[in-house]
């Protein structure tokens, strides 16, 4: 599979964001798959690393302070809507397949079905740092914000999360 580039022509860094596999994108028409709106990404499918489908994409939540992409939320189980959970994860943790037009989530099924979620009604405080910080090590990922953000697998990820601002995490 090719490694699409950054729009200056240099690899992309690892913790700058979600890896892109798939068709090079000099071959496909429009600003993809390493430009998108992110409507464009709507409902999309969500992988897990063993090839099950786990999730749609239901939100993008963006970091306005700082510019970056800080989250994919995405709906898991449930039937048309109804009694899924909704999982923040990580923009890191993502691979973009362009082939297939899916994400691709860096865990396996099982782990993704005991992932730390919240209902639609009951969002956490996605800018509440020690929440943050937990959702990433549970994917193993460096906090985005990290200066040194390397995305890198920690050392325990899947380790149950704390609670933090009243929401179990």
């Amino acid at each position: 599979m090719a490694y699409s580039q950054t729009p200056h022509g240099s690899a992309p860094r690892s913790g700058d964001g979600a890896r892109i596999v798939g068709r090079d994108r000099s071959a496909t028409p429009g600003p993809g798959p390493g430009i998108m709106a992110a409507s464009t990404l709507d409902s999309d499918r969500v992988l897990s690393s063993d090839g099950d489908e786990v999730g749609k994409v239901k939100e993008i939540m963006l970091d306005v302070e700082s510019g970056r992409i800080a989250y994919m939320v995405m709906s898991s189980g449930g039937f048309l809507g109804i009694g899924d959970k909704l999982l923040a994860v990580p923009w890191n943790a993502l691979t973009l397949d362009a082939d297939r037009k899916c994400f691709v989530i860096a865990l396996d099924s099982g782990r993704v079905k005991n992932a730390p979620g919240f209902d639609k009604g009951h969002w956490p405080s996605m800018a509440d740092r020690t929440w943050a910080s937990s959702v990433h090590q549970y994917y193993g990922r460096e906090p985005y914000w990290s200066d040194d953000a390397t995305s890198l697998p920690l050392e325990a990820p899947g380790s149950e999360p704390p609670e933090a601002g009243g929401v179990k995490l």
